[in-house]
């Protein structure tokens, strides 16, 4: 079977969406303003054959969906890639008209592309094509970080020439003016010159400042809150710090006139912290991260699970460039692996090596976050087993309380770092009354929310409990329970085997960097 081209037409024969898959100019376009000639409208077949191709249609209310193939391909196939694109048409399109079609126009063509690849069909299903649509773009997220790069490089040459104007100015005036004129120039130039560096300052320190209200806020947030074991030390370098500010403790004094309870150790934000950014060192590393996206149900079972992993590429030096990487997939089955289109396919699927289409073509290099994306893959599934960290939560209403008993369950597969139970609360004047727990708490009085934090799970902790009281409360208000963790091990347990130099020699030292966090992770 060869497909030339697939294209969404009007009845007029105007090509909405067009896509060729053989490259022969002007000829596909004279077949498609030859069709609407050759349909006859009272014909039950939805073929036309003529001397050299064959027209395999669909009509789609005011408009025809057009596959033009050799007589030679198989009429089966031809009809199974109709129905396919057919199925991919319904999905992206609003409005099966010119306007609907048009405005989707880019979304049919990157579909069109993943069912037909020069010319022949490709094994995938519905689901499939729209998994790989949504996919990320490294070249997008490059363009746009040249993009950036030359907005920021443009303002430090228009602020380097209007130093240079500045200093120009004043170079001149000294020139033509003399004397006490002269002098008085010049230390007005100086004045201006220190006031500005000054307003430098002033403003670097409002930045310190305005870090510092969001500590205070932090503090006022967890006015209920029971201290913790372990304080966290603010970080240093701060232009106004906590316990030296004079306008720091008089904030505090008014928040303690007004009866808030203040603690003294300092935690970090109950927000997701972005890890610091580690310098690399290797000439080669490559980083395994996966995103997992899970919400389960109250009274037990999975509504989704959802596993979105990335093997990215990193590469100091040109002369590193040159190489393939050899790899072993050896986790879950359910996983679906997805080749960046320069990588070759073949030689992944037959020997698990990620190596460049064209092998006289080296790896770019760079130091960006990201690095260069050669793989990525998806799992899915509604097995239970497969959780990580499944959370039961059991309100109960005994008199004029509630009493709340939570209790956590990994699995052995993972060991759990830094894991946080977020459950929110009704809103309550005090902090609940937290009889039991293995690990810490704190609570968070503006949001009302309990935060129940562990710092690893491993064998020695796969379960733990919490309990704690609060007023009357219907168990909806307990809902939905937020959970994050990182974790040094991943679903797909990808690991790099080898790096294979393709200009001879001893092959570049690497390193290999494993992620497990969470996107959004929730009982509800």
């Amino acid at each position: 079977m060869v497909v030339l081209a697939a294209s969404i037409v009007t009845k007029s024969g105007k090509a909405l969406v067009s896509r060729q898959f053989v490259d022969i100019p002007g000829i596909i376009e004279g077949l498609l303003a030859a069709f609407p000639k050759l349909v006859e409208t009272e014909r039950q077949h939805t073929y036309i054959e003529t001397e050299n191709v064959r027209y395999v249609y669909q009509p789609m209310e005011a408009l025809f969906l057009l596959v033009i193939t050799t007589k030679q391909s198989n009429i089966l196939q031809d009809l199974e890639t109709l129905g396919l694109l057919s199925k991919l048409v319904a999905e992206f399109a609003y409005s099966l008209d010119e306007e609907g079609a048009i405005n989707k126009a880019f979304e049919f063509i990157f579909a069109f592309d993943e069912v037909i690849s020069l010319g022949h069909k490709e094994n995938v299903t519905v689901a499939q094509v729209k998994q790989y649509c949504e996919m990320e773009s490294h070249e997008e997220k490059q363009h746009k970080l040249v993009l950036q790069s030359k907005i920021n490089e443009t303002k430090d040459v228009m602020k380097r020439k209007a130093s240079e104007i500045n200093k120009s100015k004043i170079e001149r005036s000294r020139g033509e003016k003399g004397g006490f004129r002269s002098l008085q120039s010049m230390s007005s130039g100086r004045i201006d010159s220190s006031f500005g560096s000054d307003m430098n300052i002033s403003s670097s320190g409002s930045g310190s400042g305005f870090g510092f209200f969001t500590d205070v806020e932090t503090f006022s947030s967890r006015s209920k809150g029971r201290p913790l074991s372990s304080a966290t030390a603010p970080p240093k370098g701060l232009g106004m710090k906590l316990g030296k500010s004079q306008r720091a403790n008089q904030f505090l004094e008014s928040l303690k006139a007004e009866g808030e309870v203040i603690l003294e150790d300092v935690r970090p934000s109950a927000g997701p912290a972005k890890a610091a950014v580690v310098p690399l060192t290797d000439p080669v590393t490559l980083i395994v991260e996966e995103k997992l996206n899970v919400r389960l149900k109250r009274d037990g079972g999975v509504s989704n699970f959802d596993v979105q992993g990335t093997l990215s590429l990193q590469i100091l030096n040109q002369d590193d460039g040159h190489i393939q990487v050899q790899i072993e997939a050896a986790g879950n089955q359910g996983v679906v692996f997805k080749t960046h289109p320069n990588i070759n396919k073949d030689l992944f699927h037959h020997n698990n090596i990620l190596g460049l289409r064209d092998p006289n073509r080296p790896f770019p290099t760079g130091q960006s976050n990201d690095g260069v994306s050669l793989l990525k893959w998806r799992m899915q599934s509604v097995d239970e087993t497969v959780v990580p960290l499944t959370i039961n939560c059991w309100p109960s209403v005994c008199g004029n309380e509630t009493y709340v008993s939570i209790e956590y369950e990994a699995t052995s597969t993972f060991g759990l770092q830094n894991v946080v139970v977020s459950v929110p609360l009704p809103s309550l004047r005090e902090a609940p009354n937290v009889r039991q727990i293995d690990g810490e708490w704190r609570y968070d009085s503006r949001n009302s929310i309990l935060e129940w934090s562990i710092f690893l799970i491993d064998n020695s902790n796969r379960s733990g409990s919490m309990e704690f009281v609060v007023p009357p409360a219907d168990s909806s208000a307990f809902f939905p329970i937020s959970v994050r963790f990182t974790a040094a091990s991943t679903f797909s347990d990808l690991k790099v085997l080898n790096i294979i130099p393709l200009k001879g020699g001893a092959p570049p030292k690497f390193s290999q960097r494993t992620q497990l966090s969470i996107e959004n992770y929730q009982v509800v």
